[in-house]
This record gives structure tokens, C-alpha cells and sequence, in this order.
């Protein structure tokens, strides 16, 4: 092919990967499955690869990720990106309504209009658009400054790679500049293909976290992977700024953004309540999460003259709607076994809508919990969606308590292999006795081994998990190494590219290091920040094998307890075999070489981070502290040198105030290092 028919073709591929990008993000109606459009992006790639000349910016291939990024910059926003002020009663909407009224009547304007938009439960973000290209993306950060995520955005398929330039009044001289306002989130069905191969501690709870989680990510192939959505609400940078919010959706709309469609011009404070009450039950079938309708006043350019208070605009406020909550009937319990044999009760339930999905399920944590809330089989309960995505039982509707319920009791022998339950003393917990013979325990501990913040082995599902188990292929995590593409290929759903990835991802696994492979190999109360204490105390795995309760306990934030659980560990029959098999596949099975420190800034300083941090990524965070001679620990005692505390932090920020322990915000932080 020539370069004169590799361009046409490259335009017309270009062209029919936006079209089917719109109908499957915005329109929400696909007209290809999944595997044509992939095939559609693999074509394009390839013609890429051969006339490298025509490659631009705004291509789709641009999506894909792979950068790594060690540390988001900050960046300024032009203008203070606010939050709004929330409430939940609409007497509170009706009195703003009322106060912006009178203000507006105070500039001799006429009775104010509002555009009624549902609010999108995701992360506000600006885009920054200069001469038609996406030139930076960032968060909302502290409203002020931001993190530049211009690489993980650039996946997102609704954010334009670039918007046609006109001489229309959306752009000035040559060189100007559009800011868009908007929100990331993640649909519901991404998101619940996100959580179904994570094991079950590793789950995300709602899909604005996952959505936070993943924009910090610092591998933006990985941000890729995760499919996730832009909602844009609001444009900054056209040559009329009176321009009304109703128009500016409609531009933005014009210019290929997603706006969600669903907003409204209320001219009085009734049809701003019908609009409130109208969408109540309506938005629970979006197959997305909203939690409101956010209300502006239209006439933009009353905006400025109104004004704002510290944090939010004077001329804008959020409704949030109350939680879902739904009555049914709990028809049986059923029990399942975790990775360390913790026997969980999940409450059967008489099928019920809520919050736009039929719940049938909700777990009950414990038979403390059971007891705590006094329910019983038969019993009438009231659930609800924290966050709304994760059913619980909130309560039990006792007035209501049919004849013939009865007790909860706690089941003699594991629901899965038949052995033994025990509780050990001080613990709410009851046990699998089983550990090394038990199906659902193997499962859980390979699932652990290979999550996200453990050896992160992509394409090792659940599904596929149980198959190995299931068959006998896998017993533990050492097995996973000896498997070949022929085993692979002959289970269900399988075939010799899937096989093909699993054994990349196997490999690639290899190069994790030391403190990852600590943590995965599931020693109880083991968490990342004691795995690295540990690596530092006992730079191989024979070292750690060897060292006493004692000298254990004797390491900073191990104590006795979690040096007791290590020696239990290493006490199993089953576990030197699995750590051969781990030896034999060449993981990393100790230390490598201290690297050489930044700084000094944080010698001899223990660091807790708690809350969000806007501009860093937990775990970067704390690489940057342990490169500059600092440790990492987990809980706030009177031996913790410094607290950095985000948004929303809790407990933990309590206690550290109580205790006198020093706390810093992000700002100083970033000073420190």
C-alpha cells in the first residue's frame, strides 16, 4: 500500500473508532461487539507502525497508555476550580433559589433561569485545550493547584484528543486557549468487570473510588485498561463569556463532548422541584452513578458579579439525594471461606430493587455483627447501597417479625471442604481448620499472590483461579510458575492467546521485588507498610525463617502479635514446599542492595499518611519519604514522628492531634522533600 492510500485509509479507520467510540460512551447503543472494534484499532496501529509519518496527536492509537509517571506534577488552575455547596432538603434548594433571586433583582436583572444538570459521582477535572489540541489535563487538587494527569486522560475515550477549530466565536487569535470542566467516572458495568478478578479485600467500594484510585496510577497502559468515562459541564475560553450555561452545554455537545444529555431550563422554583422529583427514580437506571442535580443560575455573565465564598460559588448548589433504601426478607444465610479461612455470613435475600439493580445478596461481616443487629432468619430487614453499590442490612423491621423465624447459628464444619471451624480466643472470627486442603483457601491465597499491590499478575481471574484449583493444576502459589500453554489452553474460556498472557504476566511477575513477594505470600496481618520493615529487618527469606519471636517483635512497628503470627506462618507444614517452588521460578527471594537516599530530609522520622492526598499517589508518596531516610508505619502512637493528613482524613488524624504527634498537610509535605 502507498503512503496515498495508507492516508485515506488511515482517516477512514480514524473516523469509523470515534464513530463507534461515541455510540458505545455517549449514546450508549453499540453497534459492533467489542472484538470488531479492537480489530478495527489493530489495523490502525499496524498502518501507524509502517508510515510513522502519519501519526498524529488526536489519533485513537494515542490512547492506548504506557508512559510511567514517578511524580504528577502541580500544576496552577487559571481560575479556582470550586466545590459546591451540597444540601439534601429541598426547602434549602427553594431558600438559595430565593437568595440568588434577590440578588439577581439587586443587579437589575430579570427572574433568574436555572439550568438543573444530575450530578455525575466521578473526579472534577480540567482539560486544557490550546490552538484545538489536548495540551494538559489536571485534578481539582485543592482548587487551587492540581496534579498534571495529562498522560492517564488521554486514555479516556470521551475526552477529545482534539476539537475542531473554527472561526465561530469559540476561539480568539491564533494561540488561544479553552479550558473544559468536567467530571471522570466509571460506568457501572466497567466497574463491576474491574472487581470481579480482585480478590475480595482488594475490591473498590463504589465507583468514584475506583475512579480516584486509577487516575493516580502511575503506569497510564494500566489507566487504559480500566475503562473509564468524561462527562463535560462547563467551558472557559470563548469570545462571548456572557454566553449563557444552557449554550455552553450545547457547545460542548457541538465540539464532541459527552454532557450526559439529561438537563434542564427551570424558569421557577417548581419545575426546578420536578426536575429534582422527576429524576429521583429515573437516574437509577443511567448505567452510571449520580447522586444529584446540581442547579446554576444561566445567565453566565451575573456569575463573577455574584461572586463565591471561600469554596463554593454564590450562584450555584448541589442536591444530593438521600441513600436508597429497600425492605425485603432474609430467606437463608450462606457461608463463605476467605484466604485465611475467616468464615464470612452473606444474608440471602428476598430479591429486591435498589438503587436501580435487583439485590438478592448482603453481607453480614460476622456473627458479632448478627448478634449486634438481632436478626433472624424470616426476619423483614431494611438494606441500602452504601455508596450505593455495596448492599447491607441496616436493620431489622421488628414490628414486623413473622411467626417461625429462627436463630443464625453458627455452621460446625467449613461450607466448602467439611473440616472443623475454630474461634480463636479474642477474635469475632470463626476459622476454617483446614489451611492447606481447604479448595476455597488455596483460591483465595493464589488470588491474593497475584492482586494488584501484590505480584499484580494481570489476566489471573477469579474465574480462572477456581478452574486451576478445581483441577488440581494449582495448590498454591509456586504452582502457578510450572504451569504450560497446553494446561492453560484446555481450560474453559481459554485459548493460546489468553494461555500466551498469562505466562507474560507470569514472567513478568518475576521482577516485582523483594518486599511484593513478602506481602503475597499471605502472611496474616501482614500488610505492605510491615512487609517493608520487614525486608529492611531480614533481607531474605531464609533470614526471615530464621529469626525468633523476639527479634521479631523487636522490629519497629512488628510487636508481639504480628511476630507470632509470622512464626506460625513459617511453621506450616505446607509452606517451605511452596517457598521452593517460588525459589526454583526464580522470584525474588531477597533484598536487593539499599539504594543510595535522596536526602536526609526524613532521617529517623516515622510517617503515617491518612486521607487523600491530591497530588501524590499513596504508594509514591511513600517511596518518596523511605528515599529520603524515612520509614513508613501504618497506626498513630506516641512513637510517630509526623502525620500527613488529607482530605477527609479520620481516626487517625484524631489521635495524632491527641497524642501531640506533629501533623502537616500536602503543601508542607511537598516542602519537606
Amino acid at each position: 500500500m502507498d503512503s496515498v492510500k495508507a492516508k485515506r485509509e488511515v482517516e477512514r479507520l480514524r473516523g469509523e473508532i470515534d464513530r463507534h467510540n461515541r455510540l458505545y460512551y455517549v449514546d450508549a447503543r453499540p453497534v459492533i461487539s467489542d472484538f470488531e472494534f479492537d480489530k478495527l484499532l489493530e489495523r490502525l496501529i499496524e498502518l501507524e507502525k509502517e508510515f510513522p509519518e502519519l501519526v498524529t496527536p488526536d489519533s485513537p492509537t494515542q490512547r492506548v497508555g504506557g508512559e510511567i509517571t514517578k511524580i504528577f506534577p502541580a500544576v496552577v488552575h487559571k481560575e479556582p476550580m470550586l466545590s459546591l455547596s451540597n444540601t439534601y432538603s429541598i426547602d434549602e434548594v427553594a431558600d438559595f433559589y430565593h437568595r440568588v433571586e434577590k440578588l439577581v433583582e439587586a443587579e437589575g436583572g430579570q427572574l433568574p433561569e436555572f439550568v438543573a444538570e444530575l450530578k455525575f459521582d466521578g473526579v472534577a477535572i480540567s482539560l486544557l485545550y490550546r490552538d484545538g489540541l489536548l495540551v494538559r489535563g489536571a485534578t481539582r487538587g485543592d482548587g487551587t493547584r492540581g496534579d498534571d494527569i495529562t498522560s492517564n486522560l488521554r486514555t479516556i475515550p470521551t475526552v477529545p484528543l482534539s476539537i475542531p477549530v473554527s472561526a465561530g466565536p469559540l476561539f480568539g487569535a491564533q494561540g488561544s486557549e479553552v479550558e473544559v470542566r468536567g467530571e471522570v467516572f466509571m460506568r457501572k458495568e466497567d466497574f463491576e468487570k474491574l472487581n470481579e478478578d480482585r480478590t475480595e479485600e482488594d475490591r473498590f467500594a463504589n465507583p468514584r473510588n475506583a475512579t480516584a484510585g486509577t487516575l493516580k496510577l502511575q503506569d497510564s497502559a494500566e489507566v487504559a485498561r480500566r475503562k473509564m468515562s468524561f462527562v463535560a459541564y462547563f467551558v472557559n475560553g470563548l469570545d462571548d463569556q456572557s454566553m449563557s450555561q444552557f449554550s455552553r452545554l450545547r457547545r460542548l455537545e457541538a465540539l464532541g463532548f459527552m454532557t450526559g444529555g439529561h438537563y434542564r431550563l427551570c424558569r421557577n422554583m417548581d419545575e426546578i422541584a420536578a426536575f429534582i422529583g422527576e429524576w429521583s427514580e429515573k437516574r437509577l437506571k443511567l448505567p452510571y452513578e449520580t447522586d444529584g442535580v446540581v442547579l446554576k443560575l444561566n445567565d453566565a455573565s451575573l456569575w463573577d458579579r455574584l461572586g463565591a465564598t471561600a469554596k463554593s460559588p454564590r450562584w450555584a448548589i448541589a442536591y444530593k439525594y438521600p441513600a436508597q433504601q429497600a425492605r425485603t426478607v432474609l430467606k437463608s444465610v450462606v457461608f463463605q471461606v476467605g484466604r485465611l479461612g475467616t468464615i464470612t455470613p452473606v444474608a440471602e435475600l428476598k430479591p429486591v430493587k435498589l438503587a436501580g439493580s435487583t439485590v438478592s445478596r448482603s453481607t453480614l461481616h460476622n456473627f458479632d455483627e448478627i448478634e449486634r443487629l438481632g436478626v433472624r432468619l424470616g426476619d423483614h430487614v431494611m438494606i441500602e447501597k452504601s455508596g450505593e453499590v455495596i448492599p447491607k442490612v441496616v436493620s431489622v423491621l421488628l414490628d414486623e417479625r413473622p411467626p417461625g423465624t429462627a436463630t443464625i447459628e453458627v455452621p460446625e464444619t467449613c461450607p466448602d471442604c467439611g473440616a472443623k471451624l475454630d474461634r480463636p480466643e479474642g477474635e469475632v472470627s470463626w476459622y476454617c481448620s483446614n489451611e492447606a486442603g481447604c479448595p476455597a483457601q488455596k483460591t483465595g491465597r493464589i488470588l491474593h499472590f497475584s492482586s494488584r499491590n501484590a505480584m499484580d499478575i494481570q489476566n489471573l481471574g477469579a474465574s480462572l483461579v477456581e478452574q486451576l484449583v478445581r483441577r488440581e493444576l494449582v495448590g498454591d502459589p509456586g504452582d502457578l510458575y510450572r504451569l504450560s500453554r497446553e494446561q492453560l489452553e484446555n481450560l474453559e474460556r481459554m485459548g493460546q492467546k489468553s494461555a500466551q498472557n498469562v505466562l507474560d504476566a507470569l514472567a513478568e511477575s518475576r521482577k516485582r521485588g523483594y518486599e511484593r513477594l513478602l506481602y503475597a505470600i499471605g502472611i496474616r496481618h501482614v500488610g505492605r507498610a510491615t512487609a517493608r520493615e520487614l525486608a529492611g529487618a531480614c533481607p531474605s527469606i531464609e533470614r526471615l525463617r530464621q529469626a525468633g519471636q523476639d527479634e521479631l517483635a523487636a522490629v519497629p512497628d512488628i510487636g508481639p502479635v504480628i511476630a507470632a503470627s509470622i512464626r506460625d506462618f513459617f511453621s506450616k507444614p505446607w509452606v517451605p514446599e511452596m517457598l521452593r517452588k517460588l525459589e526454583e521460578a526464580g522470584m525474588p527471594m531477597h533484598a536487593d542492595a539499599p539504594k543510595a537516599l535522596v536526602n536526609s530530609n526524613f532521617e529517623g522520622l516515622s510517617v503515617i499518611f491518612t486521607g487523600g492526598l491530591q497530588r501524590h499517589d499513596r504508594q509514591a508518596a511513600s517511596e518518596l519519604v523511605l528515599e529520603r531516610g524515612g520509614r513508613i508505619v501504618t497506626s498513630v502512637s506516641k512513637k510517630t514522628g509526623l502525620v500527613v493528613a488529607g482530605s477527609d482524613a479520620g481516626s487517625k488524624l484524631d489521635k495524632a492531634l491527641k497524642l501531640g504527634v506533629k501533623v502537616i498537610g500536602e503543601d508542607e509535605f511537598e516542602g519537606m522533600l
